[in-house]
């Protein structure tokens, strides 16, 4: 039996034209924390690689700023507006087994929570939102298959 995403995803599903919770959803049993698929990284499909591939380039262009704490409100919220949105076109688009997408969720969740911290969405300090966003960013480097991934500092 499929249970509804994490709040986060699930009102990032219902809020995007075309986009359904439903079509990616995962099982009641979902796993509570991230690891690896018996000592090897868990599968990836090519619009889940783009994808991530353009929240670290999006990432990377401010991460200075950020370290800095030198953003703006209106960039921290433009910032995750962006990755957001990216987050939604993961949803839509990738197919991943059902295990794979299992750990997904907990990567998505963490990119969510962190872009609605940055966009005043959920309460926090920006930074902390950028933070968590970047640290999401890099989870998914360490448990995914995608050859041509760079950690963020």
């Amino acid at each position: 039996r499929a249970a509804p995403l994490p709040p986060g995803p699930s009102r990032l599903g219902a809020t995007q034209p075309g986009n359904s919770a439903d079509a990616h959803s995962h099982a009641a049993d979902a796993p509570a924390k991230l690891a690896l698929d018996h000592g090897k990284k868990w599968a990836t499909d090519a619009p889940l690689r783009q994808r991530m591939g353009e929240i670290r380039t999006l990432l990377a262009a401010q991460i200075g700023p950020i370290h800095d704490g030198k953003l703006s409100p209106a960039e921290y919220a433009a910032l995750g507006a962006a990755i957001e949105q990216k987050v939604a076109n993961i949803v839509a688009e990738c197919k991943l087994p059902p295990a794979a997408d299992a750990m997904l969720h907990l990567v998505v969740a963490d990119l969510v929570a962190g872009a609605d911290v940055m966009q005043g969405r959920a309460a926090g300090n920006p930074a902390e939102g950028a933070h968590k966003v970047v640290t999401a960013a890099n989870a998914y480097g360490r448990y995914f298959n995608d050859a041509g991934w760079k950690s963020l500092g």
